[in-house]
């Protein structure tokens, strides 16, 4: 089966907002262009397979997660963000490293939420992968 991109992308400028704002009035320009270039450089990539998150504007760090670890989906809608008609995923995973994946400020959150969520289910399937909680 051929690995498939479901989203790719990087978060709404509009969770700078506040930081946009408070640079007319208190913070230099030079943190606002370093916020909107570290968001803009942030980039998410939701595969039928893994996720993929590239950051960095000199240097460059990626991390992957692969789906069937993901362990439970959530759909976020703060008020500033459901304004704007954008929304959070939040991924609790299995995975060592990151064991919660945070996807801010993306558009037609619940539609990719929905697939993210079907393409979790296909990799457990095809994995042969149960989820077993010790505690």
């Amino acid at each position: 089966m051929e690995e498939r991109i479901i989203w790719k992308g990087s978060p709404s400028q509009w969770i700078n907002f506040w930081v946009f704002v408070s640079c007319i009035f208190i913070l230099p320009i030079p943190i606002a262009i370093w916020k909107y270039l570290y968001t803009k450089y942030r980039i998410f990539t939701i595969t039928n397979e893994r996720i993929t998150e590239t950051t960095g504007v000199f240097s460059k760090t990626t991390d992957e997660l692969e789906l069937y670890r993901v362990k439970d989906l959530r759909l976020e809608q703060p008020f500033l963000l459901r304004l704007v008609k954008l929304s959070n995923i939040i991924l609790n995973t299995s995975d060592r490293t990151h064991s919660v994946v945070f996807i801010p400020a993306i558009a037609h959150g619940n539609e990719i939420r929905e697939q993210l969520r079907k393409a979790i289910e296909e990799r457990r399937d095809l994995k042969g992968v149960k989820e077993t909680d010790f505690e």
